[in-house]
């Protein structure tokens, strides 16, 4: 594999000394590589996606077009969302054959009420959704079964920086393009609260269409889900991110058994601050690890013996860098999965056992997952649907810089009346700025959240 690596390598620099002459046969006595065996073994393998689809768009709001009897009088038109028919395209892999599954960006059958895909061959067949995931960017599509070429998975966790990839999709609507370059770095992360996310970066280009689409191992295997770019222009400037293929298997497994994927939850309450310097306050070597600032009671983290001050060091054996890697790990799991969890308490090591728990709205995880805003609240649906009971708050959280305390009762987002967690989560979807009304004892307060 290294010699691979150097011809490559002196391949990319013959290339870019006299781009406009022929490259040689040989490199002295060794023959030129070449990538095109490993493109003719993965390319079956990848799909073109194409997506018809519905979407409701919100009109500008007017104060008086929202008023019923100033549109009566002045026979004002409906304020209402209209609908606006699309079409999208993108890019999908087949990863098993015998029953037609195909991996592919939850964004890029979003709204999708008909699905075309194109095989290499140029068949094209309707598939049907399985399941899909917004907080990985991960879903599962299903096509008839005849002569399909799937592509293996590779194990993600053993792909290092420096290790030569190819992005295989269909950019800008030019089917099976093949662009190649190196991972650039793994592990990375918008620090978005709402996803789960554990990035392979690559300077192999992507652009528009690649969504969906591979990023191949030099053996011909999957190694990561072509999901994003990062770009000013909208096109690719080298840093462009892979789904890893470990986590993609992983959401694929419950998306085919439960057409959703259950999140296990453990129950901490974990810093996002934790520092080199805040490491040697508390006596570590290092800030390696995920510090647990709170534990929910009752939770699965309780039962096992976990305490806020705890700096989480591995799971399974394996381990743990950061509190996000933790928080992705975590939510993988299956609901009822024993796990093995190594810490530091007080400078000595420890290790405990946890049973996963399944999400209920009750910790503070899940509060950071409705809204950074709420993060460090723990809430539960309050008694009689009456709205949704703050249990407790950690000092200095962004819930508490938002004004909320303990045994306070959410009632409200805005006008819309709140009954439970999941209502207070569909009520903040995406909102940048509310009106939060919440009983205080026997007072009501508002609180405006930005």
């Amino acid at each position: 594999m290294r010699q691979v690596y150097a011809l490559l390598a002196a391949t990319a620099l013959l290339y870019n000394v006299g781009s406009a002459a022929q490259l040689p046969e040989k490199v002295g006595d060794t023959p030129l590589p070449s990538l095109a065996p490993i493109v003719k073994k993965a390319s079956p393998a990848v799909v073109n996606i194409a997506t018809r689809g519905t979407v409701k768009e919100q009109r500008p709001r007017n104060p008086l077009l929202e008023d019923p009897f100033f549109r009566r009088f002045f026979d004002a038109p409906d304020v209402g969302p209209r609908e606006r028919q699309f079409q999208s395209a993108g890019s999908g892999v087949i990863v098993d054959a015998k029953n037609g599954y195909i991996i592919t960006n939850a964004h890029v059958i979003e709204n999708a009420d008909e699905i075309t895909v194109t095989l290499l061959d140029d068949r094209q067949v309707k598939a049907e959704i399985v399941g899909r995931d917004k907080a990985s960017d991960v879903a599962v599509l299903k096509v008839p079964t005849k002569n399909l070429t799937e592509m293996p998975l590779a194990d993600s966790s053993k792909a290092e920086v420096g290790d030569f990839v190819l992005a295989i999709g269909n950019p800008f609507a030019l089917s099976h393009t093949v662009t190649s370059g190196i991972i650039s770095a793994l592990g990375r992360s918008d620090n978005n609260p709402e996803s789960y996310q554990d990035f392979i970066q690559t300077d192999a280009p992507i652009n528009p269409g690649n969504s969906g689409g591979a990023l191949v191992d030099l053996k011909g295997q999957l190694v990561g889900v072509n999901t994003a770019i990062f770009s000013g222009s909208g096109g690719n400037i080298g840093i462009g991110f892979a789904i890893p293929s470990n986590m993609v298997k992983a959401v694929m497994a419950q998306l085919v058994q439960y057409g959703e994927v259950k999140r296990g939850m453990l129950g901490v309450q974990l810093s996002n601050n934790f520092t080199p310097g805040i490491a040697e306050n508390l006596g570590l070597d290092n800030a390696r690890g995920a510090l647990v600032s709170q534990v929910i009671e009752g939770s699965p983290a309780d039962k096992a013996g976990i305490k806020a001050g705890d700096v989480i060091t591995s799971i399974n054996g394996r381990n743990v860098a950061n509190a996000g890697e933790l928080r992705n790990t975590i939510g993988l799991l299956r609901i009822g999965e024993k796990v093995e969890l190594g810490l530091i308490r007080e400078g000595k090591p420890r290790r405990v056992s946890a049973v996963i728990g399944e999400r209920d709205g009750a910790d503070a995880e899940g509060a950071a997952q409705i809204h950074p805003a709420l993060e460090g609240a723990a809430l539960t649906n309050a008694a009689n649907n009456a709205g949704v009971l703050v249990e407790n708050v950690i000092e200095g959280s962004p819930a508490q810089l938002a004004g909320l305390r303990a045994n306070d009762v959410i009632l409200a987002i805005g006008r819309v009346r709140i009954s439970s967690v999941e209502q207070l989560r569909q009520a903040v979807n995406g909102a940048t700025a509310f009106a939060l009304t919440i009983r205080r004892g026997n007072s009501t307060l508002v609180f405006t959240i930005q």
